[in-house]
């Protein structure tokens, strides 16, 4: 419908001429006025606290300090000279590959398992993917319980199994604390893993398999020359999710560890939820956040990168 035809409607209808020519506006920029309070809620949301935490970072905004002074690159500067917060950042970084490269192979593992039909196949995957659906603070406070001395029955069943009596103290000793860290985060994500894996590998057609059959090719040549390739850019998707899941870690540490003892199991983002919200410089955890987020970024180009990488090949 032409415009000189939409106006001439809208003024057949009896309206007056302002509300003519915004009907014609409405009508050529329908599917702006569309998504116009959704990216107004962005905006107010998300993009406005982004470009205000920003301008916090370059000032001093402390509760302990009167006044919003400009301090410019100061607050950086204490950020990366602060041996805590370099820490936080490797340990952060040891956690997140730790955990998903475990995940990752024994998420594969069950997948393969899980291609093959076999009496209560659907029972059990309905139960190994029940960890997804409960929340972490609940799955810390769990393995807390699990692993705590002296009334845990982790102990007691190592002791029984080995013969010996074993009186490790999970929670609080180095390295068996990040052992239980990483443990509870297998636990939960795992099954992540295991969905995103087996929804690709039952996309890979069938027929390959049976031409490599026919052709006398071993399990383990299939498993390379055709398994891996043709999953190549659903592990890599699998990998970057979970990743960037995984380099957030606060919930199990807050509930099992508390970040304790002393530092030693704080992350990044319980080195800023400490720095901003019980210590009080907000201006330095803000300043902590921003270089965070530019290393969070390095790593999803990266990872972006090679996933297109992956699907053009």
């Amino acid at each position: 419908m032409s415009e000189t035809n939409v106006i001439r409607r809208l003024e057949a209808a009896g309206l007056p001429p302002q509300l003519s020519r915004f009907g014609e506006w409405a009508d050529r920029h329908f599917k702006w006025v569309l998504v116009a309070p959704a990216g107004l809620l962005i905006l107010a949301l998300s993009i406005y606290p982004l470009i205000y935490s920003l301008v916090v970072s370059f000032i001093n905004f402390d509760f302990q300090v009167p006044g919003h002074a400009f301090v410019g690159f100061k607050n950086f500067e204490r950020v990366i000279a602060d041996p805590v917060a370099r820490w936080s950042l490797v340990l952060t970084a040891f956690l997140s590959f730790s955990s998903v490269a475990i995940e990752f192979i024994l998420g594969f593992a069950v997948a393969l398992t899980m291609m093959r039909s076999f009496p209560g196949r659907g029972l059990i995957m309905s139960i190994l993917i029940v960890p997804l659906f409960i929340s972490p603070v609940i799955v810390g406070q769990t393995f807390t319980l699990l692993l705590q001395r002296p009334f845990g029955p982790t102990n007691y069943v190592l002791s029984a199994l080995l013969g010996n009596e074993v009186t490790i103290s999970w929670l609080t000793e180095s390295p068996y604390i990040y052992f239980s860290l990483i443990l509870a985060d297998v636990w939960q994500w795992t099954p992540f893993m295991f969905v995103i894996l087996l929804a690709g590998l039952t996309a890979i057609p069938p027929n390959l398999y049976e031409a490599a059959e026919l052709d006398g090719v071993g399990p383990w040549q299939v498993f390379w020359s055709i398994t891996v390739p043709h999953l190549g850019p659903m592990i890599l998707l699998a990998i970057t999710f979970r990743l960037l899941d995984a380099i957030r870690l606060f919930d199990t540490i807050f509930i099992m560890t508390g970040g304790g003892p002393g530092t030693s199991t704080y992350t990044a983002s319980y080195y800023l939820y400490t720095i901003g919200f019980t210590q009080f410089h907000l201006s330095q955890a803000t300043a902590g956040s921003w270089l965070f987020l530019i290393f969070t970024a390095l790593v999803v180009v990266f990872l972006v990168r090679r996933l297109l990488k992956a699907e053009t090949n």
